[in-house]
């Protein structure tokens, strides 16, 4: 999959961080966790990453711009994850292949994990693949809902979920696989209708199937992978399970 992109949201401040670093630059058993979501990509075989920034910018660019293989596009204003993706168009206008999209403040993400995704993207012709895991853990995750051949419908987040929907152990771990001109068809779709008035990514997948093409769910991550940093406590939780994974 040397061919394929990723594209790292990265933009956001983390003001539960409690800190004037951006949250990604937080820095997790030697290095930022942004870099191990970047390690990460390259172990999948990726060999061309786009970072969305925002929060800090020039510093942000500073302390990454050493790596060869990153990009940077910026999002001025945070107006959701769609939004930040669509701020990658100019960068990839001339593209046609699979995208990785993923968060910047995953660290724990694996690069196995990752090539299963891309790769069922390309086995079944998918046009988009939504990374889950199943978990006992899901309160506060958005949840995948399956209709009754099991096949992909949409993902609910818990807020807007009812009691059957809660019940769902399967999760969006944050983590996609894309057919890169199909993202950009879909984002153009997405419509602000929540109450925070953001374009949301997790809109992309259901406007995809609703076109009758092919969308699928892959429980190809653990829930450690889903685990975003908000708080110098989950960065420390992070560090534990990296540490226990060398070990």
């Amino acid at each position: 999959m040397s061919n394929a992109v990723a594209i790292v949201l990265a933009a956001g401040k983390g003001t539960r961080m409690k800190s004037d670093l951006p949250k990604v630059l937080h820095k997790v058993c030697g290095q930022s966790m942004v870099e191990h979501v970047f390690d990460a990509i390259r172990g999948a075989g990726v060999t061309r990453i786009i970072c969305v920034i925002g929060h800090e910018a020039d510093l942000m660019r500073e302390q990454l711009g050493h790596h060869a293989d990153v990009e940077f596009a910026l999002q001025e204003e945070q107006n959701g994850t769609g939004h930040a993706v669509q701020m990658t168009a100019p960068l990839l206008k001339n593209y046609d292949g699979p995208v990785l999209v993923l968060a910047g403040d995953t660290p724990l993400l694996r690069a196995e994990s990752l090539k299963g995704l891309l790769d069922e993207l390309t086995t079944y012709n998918a046009v988009a693949v939504v990374g889950s895991a199943i978990t006992d853990n899901n309160q506060g995750l958005g949840r995948i809902v399956r209709d009754a051949d099991g096949a992909f419908t949409s993902i609910v987040e818990e807020k807007d979920a009812d009691d059957q929907q809660r019940a769902i152990k399967e999760i969006n771990t944050g983590c996609y696989a894309f057919d890169a001109k199909s993202l950009f068809e879909s984002l153009a779709e997405v419509k602000p209708l929540n109450t925070q008035g953001e374009y949301y990514l997790t809109d992309c997948p259901e406007i995809l199937r609703k076109q009758g093409r092919n969308v699928l769910a892959a429980a190809r991550l653990d829930i450690n992978e889903a685990m975003g940093v908000n708080t110098q406590e989950q960065l420390a939780a992070v560090a534990e399970v990296i540490n226990s994974r060398t070990a």
